[in-house]
This record gives C-alpha cells, structure tokens and sequence, in this order.
C-alpha cells in the first residue's frame, strides 16, 4: 500500500513492500533496520549503520502506516527464520531473552515459539531444544537444555491456552525428533548427528572431532563436501551451536557455509545471519572445506590430527 509522507528533507511517496521500504527513489531493505519506532506521530526507522530515518506528516494515515510497516517488517523477519509452518496461535504479549524485552507479536508453531520485536532480534525458539515450559502467573518460561531462558506472556485471555498449546506441541515434536534421529546413521570417523529441522528427517548432519576441530558432513540432497572447523570452546559447547546453528537455517546451509561477501551481498542471508547467535557463532569458527575426491578420507584424517 502507498502512503504520502515527509522523509529525507522532502514530502514522497512511501510504499511498503515484502522486502523494504521504499521513501520516493530510495530503498531502506529491512536486513539494513536496526529497530522501527513511533515517537509523536513519526515513525523512526534505525539503520544497522547508526543512522536514522524519519518519517513524519502522514496525517490520518499513520495508524495504518505502522501497522503496517510493522506486519511487513515481522513477515520478512518470519522468512529471515525459515519459518514456514502453520500459525497456532499469533498474539500480542510481553517478551524477555538475554540482551533484550519489551512488547510485540509472539508465534506459536508446531515446532518453535516466535518472538517478532520492533527490532532486529527476531528469535525461533525450537520447542526440541526445550527442558522445561512453565506458566507463571501470566508468563510462560522457556528453559532450553543449555541453560537459556526465554520468557513470554502477558496475552490477556490468550496467554493460558497459548501455554497449554506450547507444553503440547513441545511433546510431540520431541518425540517426533527422537525418532527421526534414531534413523540416522554415522560411520567412522563421524561420532555425532542432527537434523536440520524436524519436519525434514531425511536431511541431516554427522560431525566428526579431533582436539580442538571438528569436520562436520551436511547431507541435504546436494553435492557433498565436508565443512572444517576450528574451536578454543569444550567440545559440548562447540556441538551444541553446531546442532542449534543447523536447526535455525533449516534446509538452507549455504547461511552456515557461504563466504561473508556473499552473504553481505543476499539480503536474507545477512537477516537470517544476524538474527541466529549460533549461525554466527558457526561461521566465525569456520576452517575451510574438504570436497569429496579421491584423497578426501585421507584428507579428513589430516585435518582432524591437527
């Protein structure tokens, strides 16, 4: 939808699409926002640069310009997520993770908790990953196996039946991924497995490690290489990113494997990037690749004896 407004020095025509804003002849992609805010009748658009654009005059029409600015920001960040399935439940509540709190939309999936701020912090939580869901008065607490928390809540009349859907839904996909990750197989040197996403069991990971580096196996239906890292982390804690890096980007690797001048370069690769702690924990560590040739076993041995 277009809407008339004063931006950058000068009245235009805003227009809001799937993957931007556009302010007259310039384009603001939402990978570059860093936050959207309402202040007085103006909405200011915080770039990851540190700049900052306002937007002001839009009469009558700033209700639905935020409104919908904000919907279509959320969405994109939803493709960011690799967040396909089918809503449970969308809701307006209060949000709480480490580094971050404040109100917004809040997801439930088959498989993950959504939090869709005003900001670039966008989360997937994947309910596989969780030890503990528990209602607190009007708050929903999400202990992950790591230690993690992540509290939502505050929903009105929505927030027990979001809760009880939650407890459900984390049942079923744990048991769902236990099964599917009994089918995986692993042959020496590899000693550890995971999925990418729960609904994708036929498309996995092995890893494979030495003292401080791990060789890790993608099988996605493509080409195979083998994906070398480098780590100063205990191993647990390396695995762990690993398995939570590979949930997060689904069935797309190229966000754990592509060189940084190409993910600068694909716009949802650098939103899916930024919005993963564990995509990028993976991609710092990154030691190269083994292609899969004559010497490839040979190779692997090599790199794995350090």
């Amino acid at each position: 939808m277009k809407y008339q407004g004063h931006a950058l020095g000068r009245d235009v025509e805003l227009s809001i699409q799937r993957e931007g804003l556009r302010l007259g002849d310039r384009f603001v992609d939402f990978a570059d926002v860093a936050a959207l805010r309402p202040v007085n009748h103006r909405v200011l658009v915080d770039l990851l640069d540190g700049s900052s654009v306002e937007i002001s005059m839009l009469g009558f029409s700033f209700d639905g310009f935020w409104e919908d600015l904000l919907r279509s920001f959320g969405d994109r960040s939803l493709e960011a997520l690799f967040v396909d399935e089918t809503e449970l439940m969308r809701c307006e509540g209060e949000y709480a993770f480490p580094g971050g709190q404040g109100r917004g939309v809040i997801l439930l999936c088959p498989d993950a908790v959504c939090i869709l701020p005003q900001t670039a912090r966008a989360l997937r939580i994947p309910l596989c990953f969780t030890a503990d869901l528990r209602l607190e008065g009007y708050q929903l607490r999400l202990t992950m196996s790591s230690g993690i928390q992540y509290v939502v809540g505050r929903m009105g009349y929505d927030t027990v039946p979001f809760a009880e859907r939650a407890a459900k839904a984390a049942d079923l996909v744990k048991k769902q991924r236990a099964a599917a990750l009994r089918e995986v197989p692993t042959a020496a040197p590899f000693t550890e497995k995971g999925l990418f996403r729960t609904k994708r069991p036929d498309q996995y990971w092995n890893a494979a490690f030495g003292s401080g580096v791990c060789a890790v196996e993608f099988y996605a239906g493509e080409d195979a290489a083998t994906y070398c890292y480098r780590f100063s982390e205990p191993q647990p804690v390396f695995l762990r990113m690993l398995t939570e890096a590979a949930e997060a980007v689904g069935t797309h690797r190229e966000i754990i494997c592509l060189p940084d001048q190409r993910i600068a370069e694909m716009p949802l690769c650098r939103m899916a990037a930024a919005r993963s702690e564990a995509v990028r924990f993976l991609r710092s560590r990154a030691a190269g690749r083994l292609i899969h040739t004559a010497n490839h076993a040979q190779r692997l041995a090599e790199f794995l004896r350090g």
